[in-house]
């Protein structure tokens, strides 16, 4: 097991750079990746194979979790920023923190289609007492959540809906999915395990994906913007 005060060790580790430059790397990251090393996972992440691809990452920002100023779930794909000089992980981890001008976009399979086709949900999203692996809407001792929702296309049990968020709280999409009667088809944690079976095929994971990311540049301010299209996996609901 990774000690916290020891350094990730490069590996090269196959990852789609979407984007590079001085600043930043852009990477489309895989469902099933770990972003960075934690107890049990100590190799096989994200930061592991950035090291190889960009040595000079390490010691960037946090020495455990080089470079990283947001996060993706581990079963969740998509478009990721990693700063890769001290200035730009100043200025990125100050503005994904603050929610500041940071833009996310998901699509999402979910059981069934929500009522009304789109709306915003604005909720306290805390731990679980009895689960602190699981997160919930709270009335109290949360943290603020806004989510909008917008079904694109809609067969039989399944739904494809995007989803835009304000806030980055820990699991917020897949529990605001789960919230509105609708959960994110393949969630191990928040889904519905009998309407995973009826599907003509069950999914491996959850069906999230981060479809687009758009920010201020920490070098020169101007916004870009990065979209990756989502895997096979995910289904396209017609």
């Amino acid at each position: 097991m990774a000690q916290k005060d020891q350094m990730p060790q490069a590996e090269r580790i196959p990852v789609e750079i979407v984007h590079e430059d001085s600043d930043i790397v852009v990477v489309n990251k895989p469902a099933g990746m770990i972003v960075h090393p934690a107890p049990g996972y100590p190799s096989g992440t994200l930061v592991n194979a950035l090291l190889a691809h960009c040595p000079s990452l390490a010691g960037v920002g946090s020495a455990t979790r080089p470079g990283i100023v947001h996060r993706l779930d581990r079963e969740t794909s998509g478009v990721m920023v990693v700063a890769k000089t001290p200035r730009a992980y100043r200025t990125l981890r100050a503005a994904f923190e603050r929610h500041e001008k940071v833009e996310k976009t998901y699509l999402a399979v979910l059981h069934g289609v929500p009522r009304p086709r789109s709306g915003t949900l604005d909720t306290l999203i805390g731990r679980k007492p009895w689960d602190a692996h699981r997160m919930a809407v709270v009335e109290r001792d949360g943290q603020r959540a806004v989510t909008h929702w917008s079904v694109l296309s809609g067969h039989g049990s399944l739904a494809l809906v995007e989803f835009k968020i304000d806030t980055g709280r820990m699991h917020q999409i897949r529990v605001h999915a789960a919230h509105l009667g609708h959960p994110v088809a393949g969630d191990a944690l928040y889904g519905d395990k009998a309407a995973d079976r009826r599907m003509a095929s069950p999914p491996r994971r959850q069906l999230l994906h981060a479809l687009g990311l758009s920010f201020p540049h920490p070098a020169t301010g101007r916004r870009v913007e990065f979209f990756v299209e989502p895997p096979p996996d995910i289904v396209y609901a017609r």
